[in-house]
């Protein structure tokens, strides 16, 4: 497919687990993150509609599994599946609640056979913490391709950032599988290097 602007999104379902997903084969990205990463302006900001994802100022908004299907311009046809999964920390939610949502991420990522990529947006600010080790290793032991965002990185200035970007780089070099980039959903910098990596991975399934 020629580059994009954009990705033409359309919602197609949300589920509170793999059992309610969609049940075919068509390519899924899934994108996670902490909360706070601004994992839904991200969304919003490749697909050109801030109404894709919620945006909350109270973190942990996403509460089940969010299908959305790319479509390809003037045409029809699925040409692949954005997965917006729940947030992980800081949710203002119980335990029990948040068990669960966890319970569904995880059994989403280890059993969906359609999942080509997992694209985990970062704060630039604070990267590569607990969980973002944890899901790197995963998609590592699972040869599964793994996409960084360095997101908000406008809080930063661009040199601050390509170093924050070459220290993480740095620490994953040995993942064969592992890329990463710097984001701004706010300055939309890195949009069309993150669209093209998507549609890099629809085509490769």
């Amino acid at each position: 497919m020629p580059s994009l602007d954009r990705l033409q999104t359309t919602f197609l379902t949300s589920a509170p687990g793999l059992r309610q997903a969609p049940r075919d084969e068509v390519a899924e990205i899934a994108f996670a993150g902490r909360s706070n990463a601004g994992k839904s302006s991200v969304l919003n900001c490749i697909s050109g509609n801030k109404r894709m994802a919620k945006v909350s100022k109270t973190p942990g908004r996403t509460q089940l599994l969010n299908f959305f299907d790319v479509v390809v311009p003037g045409e029809d046809t699925t040409h692949g599946r954005i997965v917006d999964l729940p947030g992980y920390g800081y949710a203002k939610a119980g335990k029990q609640a948040q068990a669960q949502w966890q319970r569904a991420v995880n059994d989403y990522l280890n059993r969906r056979d359609n999942l080509t990529a997992v694209v985990l947006v970062m704060d630039i600010r604070h990267p590569n913490q607990a969980f973002d080790k944890e899901l790197i290793q995963w998609a590592n032991d699972s040869e599964l391709p793994i996409r960084i965002l360095l997101n908000k990185m406008d809080k930063l200035g661009f040199g601050k950032a390509q170093n924050a970007l070459r220290q993480l780089t740095a620490e994953y070099r040995s993942h064969p599988l592992f890329t990463a980039q710097i984001f701004s959903a706010l300055k939309t910098t890195g949009r069309a290097e993150l669209i093209d990596y998507a549609l890099e991975q629809f085509c490769a399934r």
